[in-house]
């Protein structure tokens, strides 16, 4: 990651210390953490930008205290009107749809899925993609700020579903592998894929029973 040298004016602020600079990039350090806010939207809205500051100052010191110490302590956010999703995470960089954000002005917790993926830092990792995200939903479910205000929550079992659909399917199933076969269990596959150590036995390394062995669990008795 580049660094970018900028000159700002300071201004002491909620945060600790806030610097602004007239190209629109605003930089917050608080306790440690610095994080460097821009985009191409001049219309969107400020509350909102502030709500996007907010909930990553109270959730991303302690998503890194929980998982992953080493995590990047300098994190940007930018808000790309040229972006269709929802947000995407890279290389400690968060892009955010303008468009969706102030649609949904309420799904604030998609900070925290995001910046628990700069924590995870799994780069090129052998692990399955569908426990990338479901990780990140269960720390979602876990550390959310306002997932109550957003209607989001983990979805009721159905037999349609299956543990690699990803996001909250796999994160219910997370929850429930955590509450009724081995606390401690998403930390362990959370290190794992990092350290790039997945396997085919790494779910019955961790909790003595293979993946598909606790789906057939879950799908009987589902309730946390």
């Amino acid at each position: 990651m580049k660094k970018l040298t900028l000159l700002f004016v300071s201004i002491v602020g909620l945060f600790g210390g806030i610097a602004k600079a007239g190209n629109g990039i605003d930089t917050i350090t608080k306790n440690g953490y610095t994080l460097i806010v821009s985009g191409n939207d001049a219309t969107f809205d400020n509350a909102l930008k502030e709500k996007l500051i907010s909930t990553f100052f109270t959730v991303y010191p302690k998503i890194v205290k929980e998982y992953n110490k080493k995590s990047l302590k300098t994190v940007q956010f930018f808000i790309d009107t040229a972006y269709h999703g929802v947000a995407a995470t890279d290389n400690g960089r968060v892009v955010f749809s303008p468009a969706y954000m102030m649609k949904h002005p309420n799904d604030i917790d998609v900070v925290t899925h995001e910046v628990m993926h700069i924590a995870q830092d799994y780069g090129d990792t052998n692990g399955p993609g569908w426990l990338t995200e479901g990780i990140a939903d269960y720390v979602r479910n876990e550390h959310g700020v306002a997932n109550e205000a957003a209607k989001w929550r983990l979805p009721a079992y159905k037999a349609t579903q299956n543990y690699d659909n990803a996001y909250r399917t796999t994160a219910a199933f997370l929850l429930w592998v955590e509450t009724k076969v081995k606390k401690g269990t998403v930390k362990k596959l959370d290190g794992i894929m990092r350290k790039h150590a997945y396997t085919d036995n790494t779910w019955k390394d961790v909790t003595g029973k293979s993946v598909d062995e606790l789906w057939k669990e879950y799908a009987v008795s589902p309730t946390t």
